[in-house]
């Protein structure tokens, strides 16, 4: 095919399209009327030879060949929109541009509120686009791709070409439902152990921190429930007879607080960390540096 005669716009369109699997909607979303959003599919579907969209009773169904081509294409778009967007003068207050974010679970309960409170005052045409990851080894993959411009989570492993800081900790605590019947005894760790338990495995794997800690004293806890959702353990902990060990912060997020006994842990844990990482071939851009900047302070302001 000869690159020379392709228009850029209709890979637009065709992203576009994509997204909204509707001529109108997909018009509206990048400016264009309905007639030329029709015009741009035909001429698309004249290069690609290929229908690419054929309606359906939920509107336009992409066809495998438009499949195929979704997500290449999508990641050249993202690729030369930041290139275009790149100066040596970042103005956050009047950029548009769109920062991908990959996010664990606890890190979005943590930071999408206080980042989104700021942009909104500071930088309110910013689009930012979240990625959800559940195992930290998917960091690595996400920044190589430039799936993602930074990452918050639990540490990765060490790879040179990615950056790091330390954004907070997190300590753990022990939970029961308030009226649990050991909930106003004392927490040994011989009760602890006589405890049915709710084990949080983001990984999926069915011995965490906790189970780590007793290994080394030669000793096991009961595990009845393993489940990959921190956030699903308060309520569950809140109407049933299990125990949870979690981080303090996932407790006071939850909404379930009031109805749960809280416990300091019987044996050493440790704490939680969470960093903020970013591939070196970001670690300059303008536009980048000012969001690991902001990331940086909401936190700077929480410890001081």
């Amino acid at each position: 095919m000869d690159l020379h005669g392709i228009d850029l716009n209709l890979l637009v369109a065709f992203d576009a399209l994509m997204a909204e699997r509707s001529v109108t909607r997909a018009g509206v979303r990048i400016g264009r009327t309905q007639p030329a959003m029709s015009a741009a599919l035909s001429r698309l579907r004249a290069l690609l030879r290929d229908d690419l969209f054929i309606r359906g009773p939920d509107g336009l169904q992409p066809t495998p060949r438009a499949l195929d081509l979704a997500e290449p294409l999508g990641h050249a778009l993202a690729e030369i929109q930041r290139t275009l967007e790149f100066t040596q003068v970042f103005d956050p207050s009047k950029s548009t541009v769109t920062f991908s974010i990959g996010l664990s679970e606890h890190a979005a309960f943590i930071v999408l509120p206080k980042l989104l409170a700021l942009l909104r005052t500071q930088a309110p045409g910013i689009v930012l686009r979240i990625r959800n990851f559940d195992h930290r080894d998917a960091v690595l993959s996400l920044l190589d791709s430039g799936e993602a411009d930074l990452t918050v989570g639990v540490p990765h492993t060490a790879a040179g070409r990615i950056l790091s800081e330390r954004l907070f900790e997190e300590s753990f605590v022990c939970v029961l439902r308030k009226d649990h019947p050991q909930a106003d005894a004392e927490l040994t760790l011989d009760s602890f152990l006589q405890m049915s338990h709710l084990l949080v495995s983001p990984e999926n794997e069915r011995f965490g921190m906790v189970d780590a800690a007793l290994g080394k004293l030669g000793l096991r806890r009961r595990l009845s429930l393993t489940l990959p959702q921190m956030y699903a353990a308060p309520p569950l902990v809140a109407s049933s007879d299990l125990m949870a060990t979690l981080m303090k912060g996932v407790v006071e997020a939850s909404g379930y607080r009031e109805q749960l006994h809280v416990l300091k842990p019987p044996l050493e844990l440790g704490t939680a960390k969470f960093d903020m990482a970013w591939h070196r071939r970001n670690d300059v851009h303008p536009a980048q540096r000012w969001l690991r900047e902001v990331i940086g302070s909401l936190f700077e302001k929480a410890a001081s």
